[in-house]
């Protein structure tokens, strides 16, 4: 299954809560300016979930070393032991690794068409282990970029650049412990560079997430 990829401004994302995937053809002209379509190929979701991460804090216990407190700092190569929840039934316990943050070409971004003209994008490269050992197969995580001195970029994506980032589910065999993927979280800026990675989901983190910097 295909998917548009997607630009929605920071204020859109306020306005529009949680109700992102209701975004259609349909909306008014107002919503349509304020949370644009643009066409991109995106990666499936095998096993038909909500592709958003939502931890919290009653995840599964932590094992192989301490969940790290919301507001942690960590450089790139840092590994953190992190709650997760996908969708209403996986629960566990992941280690996320930022082994990159990669700076990309402005001309990646035509795939997401005339509302990416001036953006630079920034592939977070990671890797993610199964901490837990839960079943968490076909599960999605991502990671936010921010600005230096951790403001938002002010633009949020939705989809990815193939060949280029590629935002990997979780494979089939994601459910022991031990088990372990790469993927990629597209990020963009038009201002400033992005100079961290984030983990932001889940009540605890959204106000203080764990942080990746260089």
């Amino acid at each position: 299954m295909t998917h548009k990829g997607r630009i929605i401004s920071a204020v859109a994302l306020t306005a529009l809560g949680l109700g992102l995937t209701a975004c259609n053809d349909g909306e008014d002209s107002s919503s349509a300016q304020e949370s644009p379509s643009a066409s991109a190929p995106a990666s499936s979701d095998p096993a038909g979930e909500s592709p958003s991460a939502d931890p919290s804090d009653d995840a599964a216990a932590p094992a192989g070393g301490d969940v790290a407190a919301p507001g942690t700092k960590l450089k790139i190569g840092d590994r953190a032991i992190l709650p997760f929840k996908y969708g209403t039934e996986k629960k566990g316990t992941v280690a996320v690794t930022v082994t990159a943050i990669e700076k990309g070409a402005e001309a990646d971004m035509a795939a997401f068409g005339a509302k990416a003209k001036g953006m630079t994008p920034y592939y977070i490269r990671m890797k993610v282990e199964n901490v837990g050992g839960t079943d968490l197969a076909y599960s999605s995580l991502r990671l936010r970029g921010k600005l230096e001195g951790g403001a938002p970029t002010g633009v949020i994506l939705i989809g990815d650049l193939p060949g280029k980032c590629d935002n990997e589910s979780a494979p089939g065999e994601f459910t022991t412990k031990g088990a372990s993927y790469e993927t990629c979280s597209l990020s963009a800026t038009k201002t400033e560079p992005i100079a961290a990675a984030s983990f932001e989901e889940g009540d605890a983190y959204s106000d203080s997430p764990v942080i990746w910097t260089n």
